[in-house]
């Protein structure tokens, strides 16, 4: 059966010939654009977030202290987002994922604007942090499933894994360019840092506005809303190269996510203050950045899966040679940070872009809402969880023995992963089995029906 996007693709090249790459569908160039602004804004507020709030906490508490209320945040987040994601898969299915999208970013602009306010008037505080961050996780519930689900409607089925790069390489430039700026603007003006993501969320709205409707699958009305959560899951679960992939990222990032404690380390171990913070922050989209160009040129093609298992496998060792610096010279520790935190980022990306291809490429598109709100799941479980498990524990045994335990935890992961999924070792290419796509497609539809 043809996909939607299949459908719709002479209207997208005006009835002439099929296009040859991404780039040359105009909705696929707004949509990188969204992707753009959206991460600009949303990387730089989360930086400026967590180092308002370590400095709030830093002036009655600490720096152990201080640092859990750094994974307090969080928590809040993981578990609003934990609640709301699989009820937004199915918004994302069964409603046009293009005003979601618009809703959501309206949302994080007016988060923004009240940051804004609150640290040009001086009434920011950690309450007020924690109230938005519920909010934020909030929004980014329904955002991801809704946004993460429009690249495969939008550009034919054969250039996805191209467009997969293209919009992972705007990710990235935009994880590079959205910590540094957000560093320098707030060296200047707090609120400044603010009202440059309130700008970019509103021209993510607007470039969101152009991509405009897109054709999906139906909606399922004659199924109960419960049971098609369920079909997402049981997809997932019954997919086991899916499942291995999805899982593989949850716990390795789980344990080796460093980034809740970057204000720690520019503060109180490498003494960078705020434009360090900055160029920390930036160095893993650098890497990520130059590994996602590298892929849109020349996508990858043979042994995926054995890649993606070496890859988060150097994530954990980069994640060791960062938490090292601590016992380094400062100048030598600075340097070798910054390189630690590429090969971070450059290690990665290569995962995610393996990961999200074949997630992409391995579900139908009347299911791709509610698997890929599964996906966003286990990333804020690995990401906002992930911040939360390092500021407590940087709170019992301190900064850098988290970031050594975790980054070791990453390379057991990685080895226990690689025997308990021998699907992941055995991927060869991205291109799913027609014999076994389809079966696993229809228990996913089947099995909530037998097991209710």
């Amino acid at each position: 059966m043809a996909s939607p996007s299949s459908s719709s693709e002479p209207e997208e090249t005006g009835g002439s010939a099929e296009p040859s790459h991404p780039l040359q569908i105009p909705a696929f160039r707004a949509y990188l654009v969204v992707r753009l602004c959206t991460i600009l804004g949303a990387t730089g507020m989360a930086l400026i977030i967590a180092w308002q709030a370590y400095n709030i906490a830093r002036e009655t508490m600490g720096p152990a202290q201080s640092a859990a209320q750094l994974g307090l945040i969080g928590l809040i987040q993981f578990c609003v987002v934990f609640v709301m994601t699989p009820f937004a898969g199915l918004v994302a299915d069964n409603f046009q994922r293009t005003r979601i999208a618009m809703v959501t970013l309206s949302i994080l602009l007016c988060c923004a604007g009240v940051l804004a306010l609150s640290s040009y008037e001086g009434w920011i505080s950690l309450p007020l942090i924690f109230c938005l961050a519920a909010v934020l996780g909030f929004a980014r519930a329904f955002q991801g499933p809704a946004i993460g689900s429009l690249a495969p409607n939008i550009v034919p089925k054969h250039l996805l894994p191209r467009a997969i790069a293209f919009s992972s390489m705007a990710w990235q430039a935009a994880s590079i360019i959205g910590p540094a700026v957000a560093g320098y603007a707030y060296a200047m003006k707090p609120h400044y840092a603010y009202l440059a993501s309130a700008g970019l969320f509103l021209c993510a709205v607007v470039g969101m506005m152009i991509v405009g409707h897109v054709p999906q699958a139906p909606p399922q009305r004659d199924r109960h809303p419960l049971r098609q959560v369920l079909d997402g899951l049981v997809y997932v679960r019954t997919n086991r190269l899916v499942l291995g992939a999805i899982t593989l990222d949850l716990f390795a990032v789980l344990l080796a996510g460093t980034t809740a404690l970057l204000p720690v380390y520019a503060r109180d171990i490498l003494h960078v203050g705020s434009a360090g913070l900055g160029h920390l922050a930036a160095a893993p989209g650098v890497g990520a950045g130059i590994t996602a160009l590298i892929f849109s040129f020349r996508p990858l093609r043979h042994n995926v899966g054995l890649k993606m298992l070496i890859s988060v496998g150097v994530f954990g060792i980069a994640t060791v040679v960062f938490g090292l610096t601590a016992f380094m010279p400062q100048q030598i520790a600075i340097l070798v940070a910054l390189l630690a935190m590429a090969a971070w980022g450059s290690a990665d990306m290569f995962s995610v872009y393996v990961r999200q291809s074949l997630i992409q490429l391995h579900t139908p598109d009347e299911m791709r809402g509610r698997v890929s709100s599964v996906s966003l799941m286990t990333i804020s479980a690995s990401n906002e969880l992930g911040e939360a498990e390092s500021g407590f524990l940087a709170a019992l045994i301190g900064p850098v023995a988290a970031v050594l335990v975790g980054g070791a935890g990453a390379l057991v992961i990685t080895l226990w992963w690689s025997r308990l999924f021998p699907e992941l070792r055995r991927a060869r290419t991205f291109d799913p089995p027609e014999e076994h796509l389809r079966p696993s497609h229809d228990a996913a539809r089947r099995r909530p029906e037998g097991t209710a």
